[in-house]
């Protein structure tokens, strides 16, 4: 009897090279980057149509960057609508010159008869409820919904990248529809908690 094992990569190296949750109001490297203070937290944002990148020079060696970003999701994002009035409302990120997640979010209430389904956790398009893979749903909005809970959410996004270059780029934006909205950032928005990146090596 003749056995066989795979042979797996195995991790030679992990460094953090980037990490930054803005509790000490550091913009270093950050391209776009305002901040304000939502719910006691220092976050970067809010941000409507923008994109914001992070550039991180002389990485060590390495052939993956794992990439996990908490974004904050405010107010009345509708999903995956198709109707060039609320939706799609896109949520992107990607590296350098190459896109890696594109996905709708919702913070829509789910009833039987009427659900503003989302893509996230997948990519879009996927009908998931609204809020799946969240880390925290009970956040008040921040504008238009401010007043409200439940209408900010908390989704921690984490993506493993092959990646080898001594530099990077890192970017983040957001393609919204909010057409019946007289000040559209009041209506959808989203902002950055806390953004990390890790250089890993493996054999």
């Amino acid at each position: 009897m003749i056995s066989s094992f795979a042979c797996l990569p195995t991790v030679e190296m992990e460094q953090v090279v980037y990490s930054n949750d803005f509790s000490d109001l550091n913009l270093a490297g950050f391209e776009n980057g305002r901040l304000f203070v939502f719910q006691n937290d220092t976050v970067a944002g809010f941000y409507h149509n923008e994109e914001v990148a992070v550039s991180v020079p002389n990485l060590p060696a390495h052939n993956y960057l794992k990439v996990t970003v908490d974004v904050l999701i405010h107010d009345s994002w509708d999903g995956n609508p198709n109707d060039s009035i609320a939706g799609p409302d896109f949520w992107y990120m990607g590296y350098d010159n190459k896109e890696v997640i594109r996905t709708t979010f919702s913070n829509s209430p789910c009833a039987p008869t009427y659900c503003l389904y989302q893509s996230y956790p997948n990519d879009y398009f996927r009908n998931n409820v609204p809020k799946s893979g969240a880390i925290q749903t009970n956040l008040p909005g921040l504008c238009l919904f401010g007043a409200f809970e439940n209408y900010t959410t908390r989704y921690r996004v984490s993506k493993l990248i092959p990646h080898s270059n001594s530099t990077v780029r890192i970017y983040m934006g957001a393609e919204l529809l909010a057409v019946n909205a007289p000040i559209p950032i009041c209506d959808e928005s989203w902002s950055i908690a806390n953004i990390e990146i890790v250089a890993i090596q493996t054999n």
